[in-house]
């Protein structure tokens, strides 16, 4: 079995699929890997080192794509809805192509995948489950963005986040506010407290209370009957206008009492709740800095602007965009390793075992054999759940 590795062709990415230190796990298993020409250069993989951990170099894309079974992308189509575009005419019926593939907003890209007959597996379908952690792209990329979220907020403050005690009298330490006790969000709690803030964590699932408390931070608790909190998969569930808009009434002074705000709240496939509103940007200090991590989804800050960084009211708010790639070798050592225990999950005998009885693969696969077969993916194209058997397939009426 041949696996490619194209070069990422989504604006800005600088990460690769799949990292050199990866390779031997997939060789022993008899696979061969081709790697795109300077699919690895941006995070810093040669191609020289590649090939001295067995990878093949491949001269064109076209090479690349005519040759291999299985291609590994950060980005497929999905993710990557226009230079992705360029790619679909180098696909062919029977290729298997595993990426983050946005699957539950992406729809039209899926079914094109679909249509081409592409066996399509979305890493962000990985389940949160004890058995498919090594593989939980999404994680290890919140950890990233988690992290460098912080590093961009103590490089805007206009103070340091330390206490320090000098001869010139002592420097209090900043307050960061961290919304959402994901792994994003945790993350953030933990960097803002090596570098010495005091840090405060609010989360609408008290469940998580504990884990907040465990890296250093100290929990809000706000008046809210929130009910059922949790979605599943360690994700919240999307409250309605009525919780959010007391939510925000009450989250206003944790706000205006911080320095820093850290936003990391999102719902899985729809758009992220307004959590703080322009009057409550108004109520912070002059200086202060909001960085929005949800802002691909429309952002948790009203004044949020996808890639920018605005000032608002004297608060720096910034709306960062693809944060894991501005760290691309971590973060491509880390998505590799999740890539390739994912490949060799659904190897066995040197081939592609699409098993259903597989949970991850169950959880993961998008199309297969000319269809779109997720349930939930289905239900949001207007399809029934499940397959119809009987040699099409039926959009329900809305």
């Amino acid at each position: 079995m041949i696996v490619g590795v194209p070069r990422e062709t989504y604006p800005g990415e600088r990460r690769v699929a799949v990292v050199p230190a990866g390779l031997p796990l997939l060789t022993e298993r008899g696979v061969k890997v081709l790697v795109e020409k300077g699919a690895g250069e941006s995070a810093g993989f040669t191609d020289d080192v590649y090939r001295r951990r067995g990878a093949h170099i491949a001269g064109d894309r076209a090479e690349l794509f005519r040759s291999s079974d299985v291609l590994l992308q950060v980005r497929g189509l999905g993710a990557n809805p226009d230079p992705g575009r360029d790619d679909l005419e180098l696909l062919r019926p029977g290729q298997a192509l595993i990426a983050f593939l946005e699957p539950l907003t992406s729809l039209g890209e899926l079914e094109e995948l679909a249509r081409r007959g592409v066996t399509a597996f979305a890493m962000e379908l990985i389940p949160r489950t004890a058995r498919a952690q090594s593989m939980d792209a999404m994680s290890s990329m919140a950890t990233i963005a988690g992290y460098k979220a912080v590093l961009l907020a103590a490089e805007a403050l206009p103070r340091m986040f330390p206490m320090l005690i000098t001869a010139a009298g002592t420097v209090t330490p900043a307050k960061v506010l961290v919304i959402g006790a994901g792994v994003a969000g945790l993350q953030a709690i933990a960097t803002a407290r090596r570098l010495g803030a005091v840090v405060q964590a609010y989360d609408i699932r008290p469940a998580v209370r504990q884990e907040v408390e465990s890296v250093g931070a100290k929990f809000v608790e706000l008046p809210l009957e929130s009910g059922e909190t949790e979605a599943g998969g360690g994700y919240s569930r999307a409250m309605d206008e009525e919780f959010i808009h007391r939510q925000r009434e009450l989250m206003g002074k944790v706000v205006s009492e911080s320095d820093v705000v850290i936003a990391t709240a999102a719902v899985p496939g729809g758009k992220a709740p307004i959590l703080i509103t322009c009057d409550m940007v108004k109520g912070m200090r002059p200086g202060s800095v909001l960085v929005d991590l949800a802002a691909e989804t429309g952002g948790n800050c009203e004044l949020t602007r996808l890639g920018e960084t605005v000032v608002e009211h004297g608060v720096t708010i910034m709306g960062p965009l693809n944060l894991p790639s501005t760290v691309p070798h971590d973060a491509s050592q880390m998505y590799g390793r999740n890539m390739v225990n994912f490949l060799l999950n659904l190897l066995k005998e040197g081939a592609l075992n699409v098993d259903l009885g597989d949970d991850v693969v169950k959880a993961t696969l998008v199309s297969n054999s000319g269809e779109v077969v997720h349930p939930r993916v289905r239900e949001l194209m207007g399809l029934s759940p499940e397959r119809v058997h009987d040699g099409r397939d039926v959009r329900e009426e809305a």
